[in-house]
């Protein structure tokens, strides 16, 4: 992270300084209201479109942004891409929650937005009370957060596997905050015949299919939000589809993906505590969990129930961490036996498994 961009991050006990952009005056009122009622948050502005909102950056020096994607004048994506060029800050996009709109939240997540919460219904008084909390939450993490600059997508051409290790091993995976990127780079370079990975990225509904989509059209192992009651199968990879828990059951001798519309676990539903467990309980030592960056410490203690039953665990470190937060609360529940970097746990991922066949 830069010198600059740490300058900018609020230090304890200094009042967080946010700047709503949105072309939607109600939007722009509803937003304000929510945030100047937050005791740590003070709106320092709020700018109709994106010109406007360069200028008010560079007088006001906000800690956080939050962005409309569909504006007059410029785009909220072509606008993102050229602050994350030009002064990288933390961004929270605020969007509609439909197909369209899906897809281009998580292009925006790629060129280095930290987060999304879905647009405000119409009704003030319904709207600050229903969400108020959620998206001063994500301000929070976002004040929080080392803002990221886009990369260029890169694949490490990781040669096929070629053993059983791919038939009997599945891969575990959870992430929050900054996950659908670190998602993206966990499995663009594996193998077609990769271990079978199931996910639980903290995502709401509507977003996870599409985030499947993008994956699938760029990945070798085919990948798909879960359906339910699907065999678990090597060269595949299964995303939790949002507002469900995922988990790993069996049917026969097989392994199945199973979906369950249980109450929210650590305030998330999909949950990361409920895929880990059931790995624990029946994958044992066939497992291989991986967490990712994220806020909170969802999963933690049944990834430690993981290693306890015999699995390789892995957690992705602090300096390549959007949100350091789950990956940290997995290392204190000493759940993990590796901590790298995130382009290092691909590679490192099919190394061990190679290491495993070789026995």
């Amino acid at each position: 992270m830069s010198s600059l961009a740490e300058a900018r991050r609020p230090t304890a006990g200094r009042l967080i300084k946010v700047l709503v952009v949105d072309d939607s005056a109600l939007i722009r009122k509803i937003l304000t209201q929510i945030l100047s009622r937050q005791p740590d948050m003070t709106v320092v502005g709020a700018a109709c479109d994106p010109h406007v909102a360069r200028e008010m950056i560079r007088v006001l020096d906000p800690d956080v942004l939050t962005l409309d994607i569909e504006m007059p004048q410029m785009d909220g994506l072509d606008f993102l891409e050229k602050l994350m060029r030009l002064r990288p800050m933390p961004v929270v996009m605020v969007s509609t929650l439909t197909q369209r709109g899906s897809a281009a939240v998580l292009r925006a997540l790629e060129l280095g937005a930290v987060g999304f919460v879905a647009k405000p219904k119409l009704d003030i008084e319904r709207a600050i009370g229903e969400l108020g909390t959620d998206i001063a939450e994500h301000i929070r993490v976002a004040a929080k957060s080392r803002p990221r600059v886009a990369q260029a997508q890169r694949s490490l051409g990781l040669c096929a596997l070629g053993n059983r290790m791919t038939v009997e091993k599945i891969v575990f995976v959870g992430a929050s905050t900054g996950g659908t990127e670190a998602v993206r780079e966990l499995l663009l370079p594996l193998p077609a015949d990769a271990p079978a990975i199931m996910i639980t990225q903290h995502m709401p509904a509507g977003f996870t299919r599409t985030f499947a989509a993008r994956l699938n059209h760029i990945c070798r192992i085919r990948v798909c939000e879960v359906q339910g009651g699907e065999r678990v199968l090597p060269g595949h990879a299964y995303i939790a589809p949002g507002g469900r828990h995922l988990k790993l059951g069996r049917s026969g001798g097989h392994y199945v993906a199973l979906l369950d519309d249980g109450p929210p676990v650590n305030r998330h539903r999909p949950s990361v505590e409920v895929l880990f467990r059931s790995a624990a309980e029946l994958a044992r030592r066939n497992a291989i969990g991986i967490m990712l960056t994220g806020m909170g410490n969802d999963g933690a203690v049944a990834m430690r129930e993981m290693r306890d039953a015999g699995a390789y665990n892995i957690a992705q470190d602090e300096a390549s961490s959007v949100v350091f937060g789950m990956p940290r609360e997995a290392i204190a529940e000493d759940a993990v036996q590796k901590i790298l970097p995130l382009p290092d746990i691909a590679p490192h991922l099919i190394e061990h498994l190679r290491r495993e066949g070789a026995r």
